[in-house]
């Protein structure tokens, strides 16, 4: 769990992946179509991977990937993300951590 809070802390934008995941793709396009440069960490291609997963599992995020964090904060997964985006939440909580620069 250390290892976990020190990798989220370290970026605003924090997205534990799968490359295998469909979803996740979808979430990390919609990040970089913003401009942002997310840090991703692939699950299923990082040692420890399945560590971090079951980590993420403590924190209640079902399912494990994606799974995104905006300024140190747990926002969830693809649905907590879109749910954002489409109600014009996302862009500000961006702009608010240093992520997005434009207006």
């Amino acid at each position: 769990m250390e290892k976990l809070q020190k990798m989220i802390s370290e970026k605003s934008v924090v997205i534990f992946s799968k490359n295998s995941c469909c979803m996740s793709h979808t979430i990390k396009t919609l990040f970089v179509d913003f401009g942002v440069n997310p840090t991703i960490y692939e699950l299923d291609e990082i040692n420890r991977g399945k560590d971090i997963e079951q980590a993420l599992a403590q924190l209640d995020c079902s399912p494990t990937v994606p799974v995104v964090f905006i300024g140190g904060q747990l926002v969830s997964g693809a649905n907590q993300v879109m749910s954002l985006h489409l109600n014009r939440s996302l862009v500000p909580m961006l702009k608010r951590v240093g992520a997005l620069c434009f207006d």
